[in-house]
């Protein structure tokens, strides 16, 4: 399993998240991820991604943005029913760009708010991060 990491200013007057900090974190879940490491960053969130490499090995890397670059997200797990979702998506308009149920994730958020996760069969651990409202979805709302 991947580990997933953040960091969000409350106050949008704080300092940018530091990027040391973030590296930390995802250092310290290395063993979580060992194939790849990644980071987003902007004036009020970081997200950190340590990869184990699963579903789409040369296309699922995160932090994954939407094709608008405002969205991100970090996905720790699986959704086995991720395939049926995405056609449901395709069906709505939405577009991919990967095979990776996190894309499909996020497409589904982005379709369905917080009643996506209600169709989804898995288990997972997601922070979703909205750079252009400021607010974000994580284990608890932002």
């Amino acid at each position: 399993m991947c580990g997933i990491a953040g960091i969000v200013a409350l106050s949008a007057t704080a300092p940018p998240p530091s990027r040391e900090a973030l590296l930390r974190m995802v250092g310290a879940l290395a063993h979580r991820g060992p194939d790849e490491r990644g980071l987003y960053r902007d004036r009020r969130a970081g997200l950190a991604h340590a990869r184990l490499s699963v579903v789409d090995l040369l296309h699922g890397q995160q932090p994954l943005a939407d094709v608008s670059g405002l969205t991100w997200i970090v996905f720790n797990g699986e959704i086995f029913n991720y395939v049926e979702l995405r056609d449901k998506l395709i069906a709505l308009g939405h577009r991919f760009r990967t095979r990776s149920d996190t894309e499909v994730v996020l497409h589904a958020y982005q379709a369905w708010g917080q009643a996506a996760f209600e169709r989804m069969n898995g288990q997972w651990a997601v922070a979703i991060w909205d750079s252009a409202a400021g607010r974000g979805l994580g284990p608890g709302r932002l």
